[in-house]
């Protein structure tokens, strides 16, 4: 049982990403309170229930407007801002939430950092996207600031392509009217991997198959077996609480938990079957051997020092650095 005397707030909005998360958290009887960001509001004069939050755990997405949350991106900013102007100990503040939420942030960022990036140009306004592309090598690509996983993405071939999208009114710039212009650089072996730091260290990653046609590069929307083959994507939903469950116990469970979860992971290469076949694959991983895999870590949990237990550690003051930040 937890030794929390107040609980801890999750701050969230994507439906199903925090599954794991939830039943974690009831499976230690760590107390928290669930906060929508997608419907909320705060006083400005005052903290309202959060004074009574041991952490506030912020885990809004950029992508929330492609579920029609929008709204909630930039309201996140202002309710950060607040907690943090009242000494609310927070867990990806509005600091790292800014640069979550801003490509051009980002890149001044790796500048600054002495870090490699692909030449880019920053713009606001569609009818500046030719001009801005002058010193660039083509193909270039335009991303909305605020997309979440390379959403709105357009690759263009030429200056020509470009400059007929431009008067053609067909470039997304994205919520906050502003994008990079920015070179093309293709994924080396058609895979980008994606890797997840918590504490300073190591837990995760995750090779992410493209297909060329689309930029969307998160797992959950390419859903695709770690060799590359596809998945239905509606098959995919189901599954992505425990996938991702998954691969953070199957690195700690050692070898032998790694092998039985790549080897069912790849029965998930669905045929002409459909989605029946897919529905009785689902039921067969939620009742078996991922569990099981799970299972082989739970022994260890309380004793490791990423994920939960990180939480918990910053639930109690303890000083440190999550992948985003703090």
């Amino acid at each position: 049982m937890s030794k929390l005397k107040q609980p801890i707030a999750i701050y969230y909005e994507h439906p199903h990403w925090f599954v794991p998360l939830f039943k974690e958290l009831d499976r230690r009887g760590v107390p928290y309170v669930r906060i929508d960001a997608a419907q909320h509001h705060f006083n400005p004069a005052q903290l309202n229930g959060e004074g009574g939050y041991s952490l506030v755990f912020n885990r809004m997405s950029p992508s929330a407007y492609r579920r029609g949350h929008g709204q909630a991106i930039f309201y996140t900013l202002y309710y950060l801002d607040h907690l943090e102007q009242r000494g609310k100990r927070i867990v990806n503040g509005q600091k790292a939430f800014r640069y979550e939420t801003s490509k051009a942030l980002q890149l001044s960022l790796l500048e600054t950092l002495g870090l490699p990036y692909p030449k880019s140009r920053v713009i606001n306004n569609p009818a500046d996207a030719v001009e801005a592309s002058r010193g660039l090598r083509f193909p270039i690509v335009v991303k909305p600031n605020i997309g979440g996983s390379g959403a709105g993405v357009t690759k263009f071939n030429s200056r020509a392509e470009l400059d007929a999208a431009a008067k053609a009114g067909t470039l997304d710039l994205g919520l906050d009217t502003t994008a990079l212009v920015q070179e093309f650089i293709p994924a080396r072996g058609g895979h980008i991997v994606r890797v997840e730091v918590v504490g300073g260290k190591f837990l995760y990653g995750i090779k992410v198959h493209l297909t060329g046609e689309t930029f969307d590069l998160c797992p959950a929307d390419i859903c695709k077996t770690t060799g590359g083959q596809d998945l239905a994507r509606a098959a995919c939903w189901p599954l992505l609480a425990r996938c991702q469950l998954l691969l953070i116990h199957t690195r700690q469970a050692g070898p032998t938990a790694q092998a039985a979860a790549s080897a069912i992971l790849d029965r998930l290469i669905l045929d002409r079957r459909g989605r029946a076949a897919a529905g009785a694959v689902c039921r067969e991983l939620r009742a078996g051997v991922l569990d099981h895999v799970a299972n082989l870590h739970s022994r260890r949990a309380d004793q490791d020092k990423s994920g939960i237990g990180h939480l918990l550690a910053a639930s109690t003051g303890a000083t440190i650095r999550s992948g985003k930040s703090i």
